[in-house]
């Protein structure tokens, strides 16, 4: 039922297409609106004839979510906008803004709670509990399940942060209900001060949801590395054509889901025809937009494949790899003199390495001095721009020429 529920809502049409994220975005933040709505006013019925103030509380969390749905469509509606001069990337990136005040909103209901929890502790009132507060509870839960159910399947579907931490606010929410209801259960036989305890537990499951919903939308917001198989298929489309030696330096900018541009270098032999080979180039460009959908800019690194250099950047990449076998150059080129020769490469280094840049670059420099004291190394140091799911192997990919 859920995957008929989903594919009417995308229609069969392009997850990345901005109408059918606005149509998906109006769905789902109409029905938070509705039921959060619902929730708010059960809840606070439930919370006035027990006279919980946990109940209360997690009533005005309820209202707070029916606020963030109509922030959540607002956003979508938003985002779908098409790209005009003002904002020639298009409108995406406000989807994200959108998650990010969700998450906000959260975390600042989370704060309220706990102060009003933290009030009960100090001054306990006896909670009166009956069969339709237990009523008004259970149902809550139910409700809020299919809410993270349906927000968690269409987020995926789409692949949304906005809705990943509208799915996750409500399976926090699920979680403060339920301390709710036991607690005021569990209130009936003990004079303990149950009902601020719940409440406070309330507070703490809230900030802790809408904490980790913030990082969530914030990392597209400040700049996120590539999805590594997504980067895997970039490299395995470019090496598929035979005039492409290598791949380095790609660098990938998301500027909203469906809206993405990339560049990278390509490192092509030196002695090929220009022309011919700027064909093949513009065929990648095209070739990538057609089927994931992101406009690409390809810098072309002629290099040149004789022995003597092909055997030089062998010594170079040994040395290197001996260093570190996450290390990778790239962009060799040499420049050969009656007293030495210049080596002139990019060492790429992750982040986090343990030597620093400079010492790499001093280390590698020394190591080939030892192979010949002819050789002048001048080095350039990178870094990534995408994660690799193995930190052994290298981003800067070099297969050479067959």
């Amino acid at each position: 039922m859920l995957k008929k529920l989903i594919g009417l809502c995308l229609r069969g049409g392009d997850p990345k297409d901005p109408d059918v994220r606005r149509r998906c975005g109006a769905i789902s933040g109409g029905m938070g609106i509705g039921l959060n709505l619902l929730l708010f006013a059960g809840k606070l019925l439930a919370g006035i004839l027990s006279g919980s103030v946990a109940m209360v509380a997690d009533a005005v969390n309820n209202l707070s979510d029916a606020a963030t749905s109509v922030v959540t469509l607002v956003g979508f509606r938003l985002a779908g906008q098409q790209a005009d001069a003002d904002h020639p990337f298009g409108h995406g990136r406000i989807e994200y803004i959108t998650g990010l005040l969700v998450s906000l909103a959260v975390l600042l209901m989370g704060v309220e709670i706990g102060r009003s929890s933290v009030e009960a502790l100090l001054r306990p009132q006896s909670v009166q509990m009956s069969l339709l507060t237990l009523v008004i509870l259970a149902a809550a839960i139910l409700i809020k399940l299919w809410i993270f159910v349906f927000n968690r399947a269409l987020g995926r579907a789409i692949d949304s942060q906005a809705m990943a931490a509208t799915a996750a606010d409500a399976l926090s929410d699920m979680a403060s209900t339920g301390a709710v209801l036991l607690s005021a259960v569990i209130g009936q036989w003990t004079r303990l001060p149950i009902d601020g305890a719940a409440g406070l537990l309330v507070a703490v499951l809230i900030l802790k949801t809408g904490w980790e919903a913030a990082q969530a939308t914030l990392a597209p917001l400040l700049g996120r590395p590539m999805d590594p198989e997504l980067a895997a298929d970039i490299d395995r489309i470019v090496l598929d054509h035979d005039k492409i030696l290598g791949i380095h330096d790609l660098v990938y900018h998301d500027y909203g889901p469906g809206r993405a541009m990339m560049s990278f270098h390509a490192e092509v032999p030196a002695d090929e025809n220009l022309l011919e080979i700027h064909d093949i180039i513009d065929h990648i460009e095209r070739e990538l937009k057609a089927r994931h959908g992101i406009d690409t800019v390809i810098h072309m690194d002629p290099v040149v494949c004789d022995a003597r250099t092909a055997k030089l950047r062998s010594q170079v990449e040994q040395v290197v790899h001996d260093l570190d076998p996450a290390l990778s150059i790239h962009d060799f080129r040499m420049t050969p003199g009656p007293i030495h020769t210049n080596l002139i490469f990019d060492i790429e280094v992750p982040y986090g390495f343990r030597l620093t840049d400079r010492q790499v670059s001093t280390e590698v420099a020394w190591q080939l001095k030892k192979l010949s004291p002819r050789y002048y190394p001048v080095i350039q140091i990178d870094h990534p721009y995408i994660k690799s799911p193995d930190p052994e192997q290298p981003r800067a990919i070099w297969r050479g020429r067959d």
